[in-house]
């Protein structure tokens, strides 16, 4: 998968990490699942490319 042309800069993903980390911990354990369900959903939906989005989760579950 190549890197976009707009894609974030380091302080950007550091800054996405964080938001993201933050509101894991605001959703709680019980509800963390559900909560990165409906980021994901919404996040597919601002791609608006099921291709593109299929690549971005076998890219996240490599390396586990």
């Amino acid at each position: 998968m190549t890197t976009p042309k707009n894609a974030l800069t380091i302080p950007g993903l550091e800054t996405v990490y964080d938001a993201l980390a933050t509101a894991i911990d605001q959703a709680g354990q019980d509800k963390a699942e559900l909560f990165l369900v409906k980021l994901a959903l919404l996040n597919a939906n601002a791609l608006a490319n099921p291709k593109v989005f299929d690549a971005h989760v076998q890219a996240a579950l490599r390396d586990l």
